[in-house]
């Protein structure tokens, strides 16, 4: 499996996210500027990542403008072709912007920046330590959207404790839920707020993220 990085304006982790997958998932990557276009290196087995960090328009809301660049516009047609594609933190914004995932993020309950590591359990219960970096992460969705992403097993993070408990107390942001991530209901679009890419290396004591491309199939 083949990586796209896709590369906004004031990206801060697509170099993390870099040497997450080519040193550590030993994965041939691509760096793709925002205002280009192709993708016809890549086939519907690759993956297309849009990074965690800031993209240009952000004061307006976050992944509004850059919804609209270039590349972006053939990363929807990737996606809709079948393609895999990841996004983390601000990528999650820009594909709820993109209308590929269901849903917004909205500010943090508390009105804060959060920068801490937090626990994350997805469909097998275990618990994940996996760090979180932002200040509108609070996923939220209407009633109906909620049910049909339950109903279709389409939430595929939320936050917990230590032990895979979950209660409001673990949720850092508000998260409807306690969502920390979801799919499409075709199962090739993942976004997440957490950032698994800074959670693969022994020297910083936190290997789970490289837990969480496994599980998204990813590895």
């Amino acid at each position: 499996m083949k990586f796209g990085i896709v590369v906004f304006p004031g990206s801060n982790c697509d170099h993390d996210m870099q040497d997450a997958l080519q040193n550590h998932l030993q994965k041939e990557v691509v760096m793709l500027w925002h205002k280009d276009k192709d993708v016809s290196m890549f086939s519907t087995d690759d993956c297309i990542v849009l990074p965690g960090g800031f993209s240009f328009g952000d004061y307006l809301r976050c992944g509004a403008i850059a919804r609209f660049s270039p590349m972006m516009q053939s990363v929807i047609e990737f996606a809709n072709r079948g393609g895999k594609v990841l996004g983390v933190c601000n990528g999650f914004q820009i594909l709820c912007e993109s209308q590929l995932l269901p849903g917004v993020l909205l500010q943090n309950a508390n009105q804060q920046f959060i920068c801490k590591n937090v626990f994350i359990k997805g469909a097998d219960e275990v618990s994940l330590q996996i760090p979180i970096a932002h200040g509108e992460g609070r996923y939220f969705a209407s009633d109906e959207i909620l049910e049909e992403l339950e109903k279709n097993n389409q939430i595929i993070y939320r936050y917990c404790s230590k032990d895979a408990m979950m209660t409001e107390f673990c949720n850092p942001n508000g998260a409807c839920r306690n969502i920390a991530g979801i799919r499409n209901k075709e199962g090739n679009v993942f976004g997440m707020m957490p950032h698994p890419e800074r959670a693969v290396s022994p020297l910083l004591g936190n290997v789970d993220g490289l837990k969480v491309f496994e599980q998204l199939g990813l590895n």
